[in-house]
């Protein structure tokens, strides 16, 4: 079994569940437990926001959402990857 994250929540039951040996991908938001960090990134945010002021953030994301732009990818190739793992 090959379980991928999309949301911090999701790994942190996952890894209640006894199941993180399992999980092989997770969110750019994943940082719990400590061990989901080291797990391969499939969703990364379209925008870099790390030099930027929360009210210039605000401002670019309803820019974004209005025009109908994601803020954020999933590395598809990446994921098809790790969901087949050895079995290809």
């Amino acid at each position: 079994m090959r379980i991928v994250s999309l949301l911090p929540s999701a790994t942190e039951i996952v890894y209640a569940l006894g199941l993180g040996d399992a999980l092989v991908g997770v969110s750019h938001e994943c940082d719990f437990p400590p061990e989901a960090k080291n797990k391969p990134k499939i969703i990364e945010p379209t925008l870099d926001t790390g030099q930027i002021s929360s009210p210039e953030i605000d401002r670019i994301v309803s820019e974004h959402l209005k025009r109908g732009e994601r803020l954020y990818r999933i590395k598809m190739n990446e994921l098809e990857v790790l969901m087949c793992g050895d079995e290809n």
